[in-house]
C-alpha cells in the first residue's frame, strides 16, 4: 500500500447527496487528473476550466462529471492528449480546421481563436472543425467573440450516436445539437444564448439517474415511444424529445440544420466512422459590430433592450424575467461565493482516479486550500 492510499481522506463538506468545493481547487483537482492520464498541462487547463465553468453557471451536465468520461475516451484512444491541429483549408474569411482527434475544448478555442482574427481583418468570419472530442458547454466559444466586440455564433453536431427523436418518431436519429449566439453589451452579465435543439441535454438525463431524479414530462420517451418520468427509460433504449413539446417540429427543424451545418459542411462522411471515436464537429461564426454599428453605441443598446424585456410586468406564479444569460451569471456569483455541489457519484470516481494515479495526497491538500489552488 503505498502513502496516498494509507492517508487519512480528507472530504469536502457533505450536504445530502452532494459534496461543496470551491471553484478553485476542483479546476486544479481536474487539472492533475488530465495531466495524469495524458494531457498536456495546456490541454488539461482547458478543460478543467471549462468544466468547473460550467458548473459555476449552472450546466452541471457539462461540469466535472464529465472528467472521468474523458478520461476514459483517453484510455481508449477516442482523445489524442497533443493531436496535431490543422488548417485543411482557408481563405481570408473561411477556415476548415482538423483537430486530429485532439481535446474539443482545446480545439475549438483556437478555431474560434482564428475566427475571431479573421473577422478583426475582414468583419465577417467563419470556421467549420471536424475530428475532436466533446467541447463542453458550447457557451464559452461565442463569449469570446463577444469579448473581442463581435458578435459570436456557434453550433455543435452530438457526435455519431444519435440521442433525439425526430418530431413524431419514437427512435433516436438526431444529435441534442446545440446552438450559442453572444452578444457584446454594457451588462453585468453576458447577453448570450446556449441552448440544445433538444428538450433538454443528453447530460441532465444522466445527471438525474446519478443523483435517482426524476425529470419532467415531456423530456424523453422510452422505446416504445411512451412519455416516460425516470431517466433510467432514456438508457434502456429510449430517446429525447425535441426541443417544442406539441410543436416539437421546430426543435427538430432546428436540429437536422445543425446535422447539416456541423456534420455535412464540415467534409467528412455523413455514415458511422470505423473507429469507435466521436466527431464533435462544429461551425463558429463571428461578426464585427463596428463594422456595421458603433460598438460603444450598440453596446448601450443592448443593455437598454435587456433592461426594457426585464420591466415587464411578471405573470402569474413568475419568479421575474432574465435576458439570455442572465440566469447563469447569477449561478456563478452565488457557486463562486459558496462552492460546487458535486454529485457523490461524481466526486468517488474523481477520488478513485486519484488513488489510481497516486494523487490522493496532493488531492488532500487541494481541498485544505494549500498549495497552487
Amino acid at each position: 500500500m503505498n502513502a496516498s492510499e494509507s492517508s487519512p481522506r480528507l472530504e469536502p463538506k457533505k450536504e445530502g447527496s452532494f459534496r461543496v468545493v470551491k471553484s478553485e481547487p476542483l479546476t486544479r483537482i481536474c487539472t492533475i487528473l488530465l495531466e495524469a492520464a495524458g494531457a498536456s498541462n495546456n490541454e488539461a487547463q482547458a478543460v478543467a476550466e471549462g468544466c468547473v465553468n460550467a458548473n459555476l453557471v449552472g450546466h452541471d451536465s457539462h461540469g466535472v462529471i464529465a472528467i472521468p468520461y474523458y478520461i476514459d475516451c483517453i484510455k481508449a484512444g477516442k482523445i489524442i492528449p497533443g493531436a496535431k491541429w490543422t488548417i485543411v483549408e482557408q481563405s481570408p474569411t473561411t477556415a476548415v480546421i482538423d483537430g486530429g482527434w485532439g481535446f474539443g475544448f482545446d480545439v475549438s478555442a483556437r478555431a474560434m481563436a482564428l475566427t475571431i482574427k479573421k473577422a478583426k481583418a475582414a468583419n465577417v468570419a467563419a470556421c467549420t472543425v471536424f475530428r475532436q472530442g466533446h467541447v463542453g458547454r458550447l457557451g464559452m466559444y461565442p463569449l469570446m467573440a463577444a469579448r473581442a466586440g463581435m458578435i459570436g455564433f456557434a453550433a455543435a453536431d452530438s457526435g455519431r450516436s444519435p440521442y433525439v427523436a425526430p418530431f413524431g418518431g419514437r427512435e433516436a436519429r438526431l444529435g441534442t445539437n446545440p446552438i450559442s449566439i453572444a452578444v457584446p453589451s454594457d451588462l453585468e452579465a453576458p447577453f448570450l444564448l446556449d441552448m440544445a435543439t433538444s428538450a433538454v441535454a443528453a447530460g441532465k438525463i444522466n445527471l438525474a439517474a446519478k443523483r435517482l431524479e426524476d425529470i419532467p414530462k415531456g423530456w424523453i420517451i422510452d422505446a416504445d415511444g411512451r412519455p416516460t418520468t425516470d431517466p433510467r427509460d432514456y438508457i434502456n433504449g429510449g430517446a429525447l424529445l425535441p426541443l417544442g413539446g406539441t410543436e416539437g417540429y421546430k426543435g427538430s427543424g432546428l436540429a437536422a440544420m445543425v446535422e447539416v451545418l456541423c456534420r455535412l459542411l464540415t467534409g467528412p462522411d455523413f455514415e458511422v466512422a470505423p473507429s469507435s471515436r466521436e466527431n464533435f464537429s462544429c461551425l463558429f461564426a463571428a461578426v464585427n459590430v463596428a463594422a456595421f454599428r458603433p460598438l460603444r453605441q450598440f453596446k448601450e443598446e443592448v443593455a437598454d433592450f435587456a433592461r426594457y424585456l426585464k420591466s415587464t410586468p411578471l405573470s402569474e406564479g413568475s419568479s421575474g424575467v432574465f435576458h439570455p444569460g442572465e440566469l447563469g451569471h447569477l449561478h456563478e456569483r452565488e457557486r463562486r461565493a459558496n462552492g460546487i455541489s458535486v454529485d457523490n457519484a461524481t466526486w468517488e470516481k474523481l477520488r478513485a482516479l486519484a488513488n489510481d494515479y497516486g494523487l490522493s495526497l496532493e488531492l488532500d491538500r487541494l481541498l485544505r486550500g494549500g498549495g497552487d489552488a
